[in-house]
């Protein structure tokens, strides 16, 4: 799925009006009609709806939602703001229809103050869209405080009001906290960063029927991980061997850090490479051939990795539980002088090449690199944001022709072409030692299978999340662990299959 700017889709929604053709108010009309089915079926515990518009289309759709949602028979209460009475074309329109309705009362947001907000009541914010370039102040302000300052329930039209749609919000801004965005047609970009997304609440993407072939032509750099995933995947071949699916080999292990390779490798496994092989100190030796009966053991060293081996055809997943001794580190940066094919990188493979930057050179072109925001930094710098640090990972991935994922609660995959996936699968779940080990080991794999670096990396950051969904559904975010996540790795597979059995 596409992630557009505010300034296309503004010209998505003028070419479906010209091009369709449908007038400007019937597709504000098609919009109100999707977020009222939204609404009526995920609010039937509720009654009553404190509708806020704002004077602009955004307050239109408000206006239209609040006509639909009394029709419907719920109680429903609607706050303007009386004394800029300049509403735009449609919204006027739409305003005009809600006057003639008797059993709706249009009040002032100053009235919103004294309004009693019972524990049924719903908060509906369609204040300000996707167009809003500066922070609320005055009225505006006030009254989102005051929302912001009550318990009930609330739902933002398209864009929760005071956020922006392409980028970070001031420190400071008024930005109302909303329990869920219905966002119109597209993701925007705000919703997927940490420090603008913890306004949205969960977001629902609500199709709208916008013009596909304006979708289809207006390029971005900026997509979320969906439906591709179905035309990425390979289903495997009835007539296939071992030999079709390539040879995996995690590299890590130290003493007391067996854990993370065991994970590496029980997942690679899971996923379906052919041969799973673990490069591993001498002492990791019994808890690999018990854990892992199916991968080959090469011994690397005592306590700690002293030696890699570079076998032909076997992709390198390097990094989990490896640790930063001198002769590991002297080793690896050996190994990577003399070696150039794409392989992945993690942990403490990541943490070795940042004690001096000009090791970055040695990564292998194509390769995946895996850090969360302390590696990242670690490796290229600080940054003040993470729309900075996505511009910086654009910038670096480019310049040392890599992939770089960066680990977040939405994790973006950057490609040296500077285009940017982001993941909307997984949860809070993930967020325990060994779940990045977990990942290593499913990119590995699909690396190892024939994937491409850009598709091995989509692919395998959506199927990391899918698994914690299962699993979170099983265990509970808090209690799953990342085996548990392994373990749902059937399930995300039969899903796969079957989506793309139907889609044939």
């Amino acid at each position: 799925m596409k992630i557009f700017t505010a300034e296309q889709i503004r010209k998505c929604d003028e070419y479906t009006i010209s091009h369709e053709p449908v007038m400007s108010i019937q597709l504000m009309e098609r919009a109100a009609e999707t977020c009222v089915d939204w609404i009526s079926e995920h609010c039937k515990n509720h009654r009553n709806f404190a509708v806020f518009c704002g004077n602009g289309n955004n307050g239109g759709d408000g206006f239209a939602i609040a006509r639909m949602l009394f029709s419907k028979g719920f109680d429903v209460d609607v706050f303007i703001n009386n004394h800029k009475a300049k509403f735009s074309e449609n919204a006027n329109i739409n305003l005009k229809d809600l006057r003639e309705i008797s059993g709706i009362a249009i009040k002032d947001f100053k009235e919103a103050s004294e309004y009693r907000f019972d524990k049924r009541t719903v908060i509906i914010d369609a204040l300000f869209g996707t167009g809003l370039s500066r922070n609320l102040e005055g009225e505006f302000k006030d009254l989102v405080e005051l929302l912001n300052s009550k318990n009930n329930a609330k739902i933002s039209i398209d864009v929760p009001s005071g956020l922006f749609a392409d980028g970070i919000s001031d420190e400071n801004a008024t930005i109302f906290q909303t329990d869920y965005t219905l966002s119109f047609q597209f993701w925007k970009k705000s919703f997927l960063h940490p420090e603008t997304g913890k306004y949205t609440g969960k977001v629902q993407v609500l199709d709208i029927n916008l013009s596909q072939d304006y979708i289809l032509e207006t390029e971005t750099n900026d997509f979320v991980i969906h439906e591709m995933v179905k035309k990425i995947f390979k289903q495997r071949n009835e007539f296939s061997h071992k030999g079709t699916y390539g040879k995996a080999a995690i590299v890590g292990g130290s003493y007391g850090k067996m854990g993370a390779a065991v994970l590496a490798t029980r997942s690679a496994l899971k996923t379906g490479t052919g041969l799973a092989f673990t490069l591993a100190p001498k002492c990791g030796y019994e808890i690999f051939q018990t854990s892992n009966p199916e991968a080959m053991f090469i011994e690397g060293g005592d306590d700690f990795i002293t030696g890699f081996e570079a076998e032909e055809d076997v992709v390198f997943g390097i990094g989990p539980g490896l640790g930063k001794h001198k002769e590991t580190a002297t080793s690896l940066l050996k190994f990577l002088k003399n070696y150039s094919k794409p392989l992945v990188l993690d942990a403490d493979g990541l943490n070795i090449i940042s004690d001096d930057k000009s090791n970055l050179k040695l990564i292998p072109k194509r390769s995946i690199i895996t850090p969360h925001p302390k590696e990242f930094e670690r490796l290229f710098g600080t940054t003040e944001s993470s729309f900075e640090r996505l511009q910086l990972a654009k910038d670096k991935a480019k310049e040392h022709d890599i992939y770089i994922i960066l680990k977040d609660h939405h994790t973006q995959v950057v490609t040296p072409e500077g285009k940017v996936f982001y993941n909307i699968t997984g949860n809070s779940g993930l967020a325990k030692g060994g779940s990045g080990d977990v990942l290593t080991g499913i990119l590995t794999s699909f690396l190892a299978q024939g994937y491409s670096a850009e598709h091995a990396s989509i692919l395998g950051v959506w199927f990391h999340g899918k698994a914690a969904g299962f699993a979170a559904k099983k265990y509970s975010k808090e209690a799953m662990l990342p085996t548990d996540v392994i373990n749902e790795f059937g399930n995300v597979f039969e899903e796969l299959n079957t989506a793309v059995e139907i889609q044939l």
